[in-house]
């Protein structure tokens, strides 16, 4: 019998492993050729998006703004519509909590309460801050009473202080906590772009698809129509409407009424995009096979062309959403949308309009930066959908 050289490697040893080792990656790719070619256009999609790193922390920050104004009643401390509460702190400047100062460190975080006294100078009411009054946050304290969503009541808050009052953003001029008011205001106009986008939605939908379809004439007095509405000019159209609403109306009927508005003249732009994918699609060999059969025309738009480009559809949508958010925050800062006291991002950038709150009270600015967070943050994860449902336009490097 031979007997193996202990200084020479053992064959079986060195080439099993490797032979492994290649067979796992031969395995992992042939699995990942496999995902890739039996993906549905969703997976395709968000797997494309997650590599675009500006999309996903736009993704990330939308995300965050938009729980924010969800749960606005629970994050708050203080119910925004009621005006007056802090009488002592008019245009207050914001508290930042700390832990340590010249008296020491404490294991809670304070702010400090506030002096207010009449200048000498020009007679105006002066609030300067008291370090010697710490005012203790609490976290999860019972205070005013909401429902949040609409209709699951509570009174439980994230923070509050031990005694008065604490506003992290400042007030405004009615003793109005400003950070209150910012995460309600964030709420109001995404509940007024989604049903402005929802209407929208739906008039496109069927204006462009009842236009891509049959086209010919039927075409033709469509986009006429569609080209009438695109060149109303907006600001006007608007003062008119604003003259013609009753001063009576409730904030709740405004509300209403300003959503419907910005989504009757939001769909031509879909319409045209829907309009333009079903003169392609309508003569696809699908199509013909479904008019063979009987189909009617409503069945083959709903059940075969329009979930033919459904993803499409939602990337319009994300883009479509920050311009009627702007729509309505234009409308409430020239006075002709909402008004006080709903809290929108429209309503808080009219504050902002004076030089004494410039020169005097910058704080007011700060809702400014969350709807720009707000309104870049929908921008880009548009532009990250639209580059990942377009299988060649390529994806950046």
């Amino acid at each position: 019998m031979s007997q193996t050289d202990p200084t020479q490697p053992n064959l079986a040893e060195t080439t099993g492993p490797a032979v492994s080792v290649v067979e796992t990656e031969d395995a992992v790719a042939r699995r990942a050729r496999e995902a890739y070619f039996t993906a549905t256009q969703r997976q395709l999609i968000w797997a494309r998006f997650k590599k675009n790193r500006t999309a996903m922390i736009a993704a990330t920050i939308l995300v965050l703004l938009i729980l924010m104004g969800l749960f606005a009643p629970f994050l708050s401390p203080y119910d925004p519509s009621i005006a007056g509460r802090d009488r002592d702190y008019l245009n207050g400047a914001p508290q930042v909590p700390q832990f340590c100062d010249h008296n020491g460190c404490s294991a809670r975080p304070f702010v400090y309460g506030f002096k207010t006294e009449r200048s000498p100078v020009n007679l105006r009411l002066v609030t300067t801050v008291d370090t010697e009054d710490r005012r203790y946050v609490q976290f999860f304290v019972t205070g005013d009473d909401y429902k949040l969503f609409g209709f699951i009541p509570g009174n439980l808050h994230l923070f509050g202080v031990d005694e008065g009052f604490v506003h992290l953003f400042g007030t405004d001029d009615t003793g109005k906590d400003i950070f209150s008011r910012t995460l309600h205001a964030i709420y109001t106009s995404l509940a007024v772009g989604t049903l402005g986008v929802l209407i929208s939605f739906v008039l496109a939908l069927i204006i462009g698809g009842v236009a891509g379809y049959f086209g010919g004439v039927t075409d033709g007095i469509i986009q006429m129509v569609t080209d009438a509405i695109r060149t109303i000019p907006i600001i006007p159209l608007f003062m008119a409407i604003a003259a013609f609403i009753p001063d009576t109306w409730s904030s709740e009927m405004r509300f209403f009424f300003i959503s419907i508005i910005i989504g009757f003249i939001n769909w031509p732009t879909l319409a045209r995009r829907v309009r333009t994918h079903l003169l392609v699609e309508r003569n696809q060999e699908y199509v013909l096979a479904s008019q063979l059969c009987g189909a009617p025309a409503g069945h083959i738009i709903r059940r075969h062309l329009l979930p033919s480009f459904t993803s499409y559809i939602i990337v319009d949508l994300v883009i479509s959403f920050p311009y009627i958010v702007l729509s309505e925050t234009a409308l409430s800062f020239i006075g002709l949308g909402l008004k006080d006291p709903v809290n929108s991002l429209g309503v808080m950038l009219q504050n902002t309009t004076s030089a004494d709150v410039l020169l005097n009270y910058q704080w007011y600015f700060i809702p400014v930066f969350f709807f720009i967070a707000l309104v870049l943050a929908f921008v880009f994860v548009g532009d990250g959908l639209r580059d990942a449902a377009d299988p060649y336009g390529g994806q950046k490097k």
